[in-house]
């Protein structure tokens, strides 16, 4: 059932223009009014008389704004309300819903009518951490999700909610998130929301904040539009760009390529978009789109057939049959000098860690898991240990090598990292590794084949199991990429290293946007509220 908030004046009065008295309203006469309009909303019965609130310490306050602003608590100028309408099983609606997301839901019906500050009342990222992503501002009739409070100010006309809305989320880290309590379930209540001190600022000034954040609506919106809009234009640019080779005339698709990369840092302006172009430049780097081949290498099938009598030479494994690629699992037509190989023509051996338990120590011989292989590395930090004698009963196919390839084969399936290091280390059977010691091949180009979207699609074709996916070393051998000759190897790793250095700065450019607007968004509420 709605809940009509009748005492609540309607949005659109708040725009109208403002006695003249306002301009200069001391900060003790706005109280006085704002306590007499509280009084008459208790003897009305719409609100309960709030408890005597204590006196604002200096602590509490932002430092900027002690010397020059009286201070009230929030549940003194303003009535807390909380959701009324649980987010699961609402229906959808003609009425915003307002949930912890940016976007909006919808409702088929409301629970408040007015302007709010709505305040989340969970931590955004919970697992026992305090934080709050943002808050929201609403005005007229909406439905509101039950972890979430409402702020809606006794007297608009003294008080706006788009000016609560907007000092609450300049300083939420110290007035909202610091008040969080909880160790599993973080959360935030009304108790704890009202007592937080806001600044009584003469109506105009709000007025004046009011104004400006208007404007920044305005851009917002304008921007919004013109992210759509390149978002169309980027995604239909990599959809022309990962359309099969055979589907596509060899100088249309370098066209394609040479108008994505040349307007690359306009297309890709958010994470997201600049995440998807990462998975192209490895798209095409290994099937040989980034480069152009020269036509004296020698040839791959030539280099291939060298690793593998040198593995035979040295024989550290048992010689196995491997069948020939069929044309049914080739991705794609190569340039001239590649040649299609599986993973197990070129590794020695492919295997993974121990599957017996093994002791741990604070400090030792590092044990690395699926969880530590990720980002194209391998991360120690959170590695368990093992003792320096259970180490040294390992077996050697636990004890990966320099310019090994290490594979997540359980779990998260798939994650690559080149070993780097002669430290010793060992793995466990979450985790695979290519033995390459009798190879000559680029190690960053074999690590990009793994990476590529047609490997990792492939890999998710094997795997196996429900509650916990894994592959077999078996399967991953068998699987099939491109293989350049190795001047041409060296060649397409330095192309993709100087675009993922692109992408780099413009994921870096991204972040110092985000940050700049936030200060901008601080310092104009700061300005607004200097002493004229």
């Amino acid at each position: 059932m709605a809940i009509q908030k009748s005492y609540l004046p309607n949005s659109k009065n708040r725009s109208g223009s403002l006695p003249v008295e306002s301009f200069d309203m001391s900060a003790q006469e706005m109280l006085r009014r704002i306590s007499a309009k509280t009084d008459e909303l208790v003897a009305a019965g719409v609100i309960k008389k709030s408890k005597l609130a204590s006196q604002i310490g200096d602590e509490e306050v932002p430092a900027a704004y002690l010397a020059h602003c009286t201070f009230a608590r929030l549940g003194n100028v303003a009535n807390l309300q909380k959701g009324l309408t649980g987010i699961q099983s609402s229906l959808p609606g003609q009425f915003p819903l307002v949930v912890t997301a940016a976007e909006r839901g919808t409702c088929d019906h409301f629970d408040f009518d007015g302007a709010a500050a709505i305040v989340p009342l969970v931590s955004s990222t919970g697992h026992g951490n305090a934080s709050i992503n943002r808050l929201h501002y609403q005005e007229g009739k909406f439905a509101l999700g039950t972890i979430l409070c409402a702020v809606f100010p006794f007297d608009e006309q003294l008080v706006s909610a788009r000016f609560l809305y907007e000092y609450l989320t300049a300083f939420k880290e110290e007035l909202l998130v610091s008040k969080m309590i909880g160790t599993a379930n973080v959360t935030l209540t009304l108790g704890k929301i009202a007592d937080v001190p806001v600044p009584i600022v003469a109506p105009a000034v709000q007025k004046r904040v009011d104004e400006l954040m208007a404007l920044c609506d305005q851009l917002e919106a304008a921007q919004q539009e013109r992210e759509r809009r390149r978002d169309r234009l980027a995604a239909a640019s990599l959809q022309r760009l990962n359309k099969p080779a055979a589907d596509t005339n060899p100088e249309t698709q370098c066209e394609h390529a040479r108008f994505h990369l040349h307007n690359l840092s306009r297309l890709t302006t958010r994470p997201e978009l600049i995440n998807a172009m990462r998975q192209t430049i490895v798209a095409y780097a290994v099937v040989g789109r980034l480069t152009s081949t020269d036509g004296s290498l020698i040839s791959s099938e030539a280099e291939l057939r060298t690793v593998i009598e040198k593995k035979n030479q040295l024989g550290l494994r048992k010689k196995k049959d491997i069948v020939a690629v069929g044309k049914d699992e080739r991705w794609c037509d190569l340039p001239n000098g590649w040649v299609w190989v599986r993973w197990d023509h070129i590794t020695d051996w492919i295997t993974y860690g121990f599957t017996r338990p093994m002791p741990h120590a604070d400090a030792g011989i590092p044990i690395l898991t699926g969880k530590n292989v990720n980002f194209g590395k391998m991360i120690f930090e959170t590695a368990h240990m093992t003792t320096p004698d259970a180490f040294s009963e390992l077996s050697d196919k636990d004890r990966p090598c320099v310019g090994d390839i290490l594979v997540t084969k359980d779990g998260s399936i798939g994650r690559t990292a080149i070993v780097d290091t002669s430290e010793p280390f060992c793995i466990n059977q979450s985790v695979a590794v290519l033995w390459l010691r009798s190879c000559h091949f680029d190690r960053r180009f074999l690590q990009l084949a793994l990476d590529c979207p047609q490997t990792q699609l492939a890999l998710v074709a094997k795997t196996e199991g429900v509650a916990i996916k894994h592959i077999s070393v078996v399967d991953l051998g068998r699987m099939v990429f491109p293989l350049p000759p190795l001047a041409e190897q060296h060649r397409i790793v330095a192309k993709v290293e100087e675009l993922m250095a692109l992408c780099d700065q413009l994921e870096a450019q991204t972040t110092t946007t985000q940050t700049d607007s936030r200060r901008l968004l601080e310092a104009t509420l700061k300005a607004a509220l200097a002493p004229v």
